[in-house]
């Protein structure tokens, strides 16, 4: 099977396997035909609207059909998906938009309104297309419903860029990662096969398509012609119907969800038996969620690490190493690189650290992104000349190969599998008349993997109080963020400590909150 294109995927599996059900959506069946037919007919509206090869066009939408219709006629036009994060708030979502400078922006029914409120600002957007309908905007049935099933015929190279997804940076401006047909296939039968995917799997894909683990994951699964159970929402209790419902036998996981599902009324007598794999990864798990998870749950656990500007997952703790009994140690580790991947643990000058020595880890494969959307400036820091990429996280490669994360170089906040970076957080609160200095931190929380705490400076003779600060401090920050990203707690100090040159010590107001955790990045 020769697919090496996002667009051929849906080419080959529409003509090869036509009455094959590719997507499971809301108890409907699509089959690789029908997704081939309405993905075409979504190219031919979108290059009806303009859309040519290279052209960015944004998708707001939770997961459903008709992203995967607008995934592939994108990709048969040689466009570029740019999934938008439907949890941001609307002034994000704008400068995303602008910033990749799509003209033409698909939205969901739950996220109409977002983008009514900055239509104002999206100048350069001629096309709003809205999932359900709208009095003004065209509805997304009758604006592909008009245009003919013919696919545009557009081939794609390896180099050609298929998806952009947005990745905070330590600015807090989002940043677009660029992932091209290469990162996605050169690889994907080798780590496919990792991941036990094959096409009688079943494969359950609940992670929003606006992150890697989302998309990737689902085109992984696709690739191999898997029946793809979408979900709109993570939803535990629908997660406990559906295994066994359609005999889900992959999936894949955050941490959070596999304890939100052990506390789930059901789990017990839930019937697990089609379960071959669940792939985890993006945050921390402790040991006691891990074990009970493979107790409960009966099948294979690989966790995996990775990030978006990787296409996803680069080392793998396989099944085997999950050895609470023998090695439990190997628990604490997050496995070893493919063997497509090379990785080294630095110091400072870029010089390989010793064995079991803590560094920045680098990484070097075909999977590397193509660099960031219109930010050279933000690429030539992230990448080398000779292509190896700083991950900004620290930790250390053992004797075996196995790699240990141990903490950030960055600052970055992983809750629930989302990235946070403070200094986004930190501005927002800036503007609060009451506060004179903050910090934000991430503290570990059972439940998120880590929380987002800021710890404030009250302004003098500001009118809000110790008791009151929490409360208003988060009422105000939601509205500019996204709940993930809001505080979950607020700590009131008379001073921050700072280094001579004026830097906050986070790594200080952080340790207390620490100590005795082993890990401290997923």
């Amino acid at each position: 099977m020769t697919i090496d294109a996002i667009a051929e995927i849906i080419r080959t599996h529409g003509a090869g396997r036509p009455d094959a059900v590719a997507l499971e959506v809301d108890g409907a069946s699509v089959t690789f035909a029908e997704l081939d037919r309405r993905s075409s007919k979504a190219a031919q509206a979108l290059r009806a609207a303009g859309v040519g090869r290279g052209d960015r066009v944004a998708f707001i939408g939770k997961n459903g059909a008709e992203w995967f219709e607008v995934a592939f006629g994108l990709a048969k036009l040689g466009a570029v998906n740019v999934s938008v994060n439907w949890r941001l708030a609307p002034a994000e979502m704008a400068q995303i938009i602008d910033d990749a400078r799509a003209e033409v922006v698909i939205v969901g029914p739950e996220l109409v309104n977002h983008v009514e409120k900055v239509e104002p600002d999206l100048e350069r957007v001629h096309t709003v297309v809205a999932i359900g309908g709208h009095e003004r905007w065209p509805g997304y049935e009758a604006w592909i419903g008009a245009q003919p099933a013919d696919d545009p015929g557009e081939l794609s190279s390896g180099d050609d860029i298929a998806f952009q997804l947005y990745t905070s940076g330590t600015t807090g401006l989002p940043k677009g990662v660029m992932l091209t047909n290469d990162n996605f296939f050169k690889g994907v039968t080798g780590i496919s096969d990792q991941w036990r995917l094959t096409d009688d799997s079943v494969n359950l894909a609940m992670m929003p398509m606006f992150h890697i683990a989302g998309a990737g994951w689902a085109m992984a699964g696709l690739y191999h012609g898997c029946r793809t159970v979408v979900m709109r929402d993570i939803d535990p209790a629908r997660i406990l119907e559906l295994i066994p419902a359609c005999g889900v036998t992959n999936a894949f996981m955050v941490p959070a969800v596999i304890q939100f599902l052990l506390m789930t009324p059901g789990v017990e007598s839930t019937d697990f038996s089609s379960l071959r794999t669940i792939v985890y990864g993006a945050s921390p798990i402790t040991d006691h969620v891990l074990v009970k998870g493979i107790d409960t749950f009966g099948c294979e656990f690989i966790q995996v690490y990775g990030l978006t500007e990787t296409t996803g997952a680069i080392t793998q703790l396989d099944g085997v190493d999950h050895d609470p009994e023998h090695r439990p140690h190997l628990l604490r580790s997050c496995g070893r690189p493919y063997p497509w991947v090379e990785m080294r643990a630095v110091d400072a000058t870029g010089e390989d650290v010793p064995v079991g020595e803590v560094g920045e880890l680098w990484t070097r494969s075909h999977q590397n992104m193509a660099g960031y959307w219109n930010n050279p400036g933000a690429t030539a820091e992230a990448v080398t000349s000779d292509g190896w990429f700083r991950t900004g996280d620290a930790g250390y490669i053992d004797a075996e190969g196995f790699v240990y994360l141990h903490d950030r170089v960055k600052d970055m906040i992983v809750s629930g599998g989302e990235n946070v970076y403070p200094a986004e957080v930190e501005n927002v609160l800036m503007k609060h008349p009451a506060v004179d200095d903050v910090a934000v931190i991430g503290v570990p929380d059972d439940r998120w993997g880590e929380a987002v705490k800021a710890i404030v400076v009250l302004a003098p003779d500001t009118a809000v109080d110790e008791d009151g600060i929490e409360a208003e401090l988060i009422a105000f920050a939601r509205e500019s963020l996204a709940g993930y990203k809001l505080p979950k707690s607020v700590d009131v100090t008379d001073v921050l400590p700072r280094n001579p040159s004026g830097k906050l010590l986070k790594r200080e107001l952080r340790e207390p909150y620490w100590v005795g955790v082993e890990r401290r990045v997923g």
